[in-house]
């Protein structure tokens, strides 16, 4: 089936302009004049009149939670909460509408303390006030933090007695677990929770799809895949299920079985699903207070966060990386946590420039650390959202000037050093606009400007989230831009952002997705 797409504004992101483009099997044939293209049209040509609409490479995910997305379908919401007893309601509320029975897990997810009357995070009573029956956790926004009550605390065999993993704490008054967990060990006992049936998990990563394409994504990423989650990718693979590409990235420790159960997934893709690495996390988050800072937070003078890799480990992740010739992607907010991974790449000097690491968030990368990520040939993929959702939260913890150094995209661009952007989603939605919009003005909620210098044009930040994240992926030669050869994924949208005024961008609409040349999101 061939198209013909004319009548409307083409951002190639290439070094030229057209008017028309034909499109054949899922790949871009022909690119230029509305005469040339024509000339290629035959019985069987679909012309596709974009009525002076606005067509563009579609987006591309540098790093989200595939698997995070489906399962808060499944979740209670905690985000419109505003303080504790929002909660309770919300909690109670939920286990009588979808009718829970006792002793059911129930999961929710979303809820802030830098957002919440109380400024604190609910401990085991808050939940059990409500739910005393059912084993439950709450996952702070951040996605790192988190509280299980006491039902969950038992099951779970968490006692006086347990110690936090390293990189971690479990939170005690009296010697009791209060039910509040933080980092590594948060996320060990949470990953021993049961998983809901098949059947119910399909459903979701169908409606996690469907949200990807609804804000024109069409490659996603899982950046953490657990063993658990093997059976759901295998159901997804062998019934066809993935409409759109999806990149894993996997523990370096312990991985033989994702390697023996998908020998024909790693690095390339087969069912729109691929195994593109390794990941570790360096350290927590700024805005929970667990980013691992080279200097304090504001009103602590001695804590500065923490890790939760040793060096050695971290060497280990790399020895590992090169051994097997994969990407290896690193979670580090704080810029001691990208001290900690430059220093650990150091040690193996250019061996890793051909898989291509990557600095996930990379939020508080210090501007002297850059030169070494382009040495290395280093990628930061920056959560710019950050500074619309959190920035006030950054400025009360580290103070103004510092906070405005967060994510200093401009003077990586100055470096000529690749970068990408991100939403982490499930943390927030995968608005790729939103994003765009947060690089261009930089502004907080409240309004403030982070970083004036550090902002960056609308055409470098599209193509932080299109050809720098193809490039990320090892697909700039298939992905990312509008080329002949490249495969046809695109997205049409109502206003041309080049076009229009900045802070119009973050409204933006899809108005359609397309993949390999079909249409698999139509805005309604």
């Amino acid at each position: 089936m061939k198209h013909i797409y004319y009548n409307g504004d083409f951002i190639t992101l290439e070094n030229y302009e057209i008017e028309s483009m034909l499109v054949e099997d899922g790949i871009i044939k022909k690119v230029g004049s509305l005469e040339k293209i024509l000339s290629y049209k035959d019985n069987k040509t679909n012309l596709m009149n974009l009525n002076g609409k606005t067509m563009m490479p579609s987006f591309i995910d540098a790093h989200s939670h595939f698997s995070g997305v489906a399962n808060n379908f499944l979740k209670v919401n905690l985000e419109n909460c505003k303080n504790f007893k929002d909660i309770e309601e919300t909690l109670k509320s939920f286990k009588i509408e979808k009718e829970i029975q006792n002793n059911i897990w129930i999961l929710a997810e979303g809820y802030d303390h830098n957002y919440l009357d109380e400024k604190s995070h609910p401990k085991k009573e808050i939940i059990d006030k409500v739910l005393p029956n059912n084993p439950v956790v709450l996952q702070h926004k951040s996605g790192h933090v988190g509280v299980f009550n006491t039902m969950a605390l038992q099951l779970l065999n968490i006692t006086s007695k347990t110690t936090s993993s390293e990189g971690g704490l479990i939170e005690k008054v009296n010697g009791q677990p209060t039910g509040y967990m933080e980092e590594n060990t948060f996320l060990h006992y949470l990953n021993k929770i049961p998983l809901p049936n098949m059947d119910d998990l399909l459903s979701s990563y169908q409606k996690a799809q469907e949200q990807y394409l609804s804000y024109g994504i069409t490659t996603i990423q899982d950046g953490m895949s657990y063993e658990s989650m093997i059976p759901i990718y295998q159901n997804l693979i062998n019934e066809k299920q993935l409409k759109l590409d999806l990149v894993s990235y996997i523990p370096p420790q312990n991985s033989q079985k994702f390697f023996s159960n998908f020998k024909e997934h790693i690095r390339q893709y087969k069912n729109n699903f691929k195994i593109g690495g390794y990941k570790i996390f360096l350290d927590g988050s700024p805005q929970g207070r667990t980013a691992w800072m080279r200097t304090p937070y504001m009103d602590s003078p001695n804590y500065f966060g923490y890790n939760t890799m040793t060096d050695l480990e971290v060497e280990k992740a790399i020895e590992i990386g090169i051994a097997t010739n994969m990407q290896l992607l690193a979670h580090c907010n704080g810029d001691k946590a990208a001290e900690q991974f430059i220093n650990s790449i150091k040690k193996y000097g250019t061996t890793t420039q051909n898989t291509r690491p990557v600095m996930i968030h990379a939020q508080f990368l210090g501007i002297d650390q850059i030169d070494a990520l382009k040495k290395y040939n280093i990628i930061p993929s920056f959560f710019i959202s950050h500074i619309f959702h959190w920035g006030d939260i950054h400025i009360k913890n580290f103070g103004y000037e510092r906070a405005s150094k967060i994510s200093p995209a401009n003077t990586t661009l100055k470096k000529n050093v690749i970068f990408t952007f991100h939403q982490d989603s499930p943390v927030l939605q995968p608005n790729m606009f939103e994003t765009i919009w947060c690089a261009v003005t930089r502004k907080t909620k409240t309004k403030k400007i982070l970083g004036e210098d550090e902002k960056i044009s609308v055409l470098n930040a599209i193509k932080a989230v299109t050809i720098n994240s193809a490039y990320q992926y090892f697909e700039e030669n298939e992905k990312g831009s509008i080329k002949e050869g490249k495969t046809a994924d695109f997205i049409i949208i109502d206003k041309n952002p080049l076009k229009i005024d900045i802070d119009e961008i973050k409204d933006i609409k899809i108005l359609e997705t397309i993949k390999q040349g079909n249409t698999l999101f139509r805005c309604k």
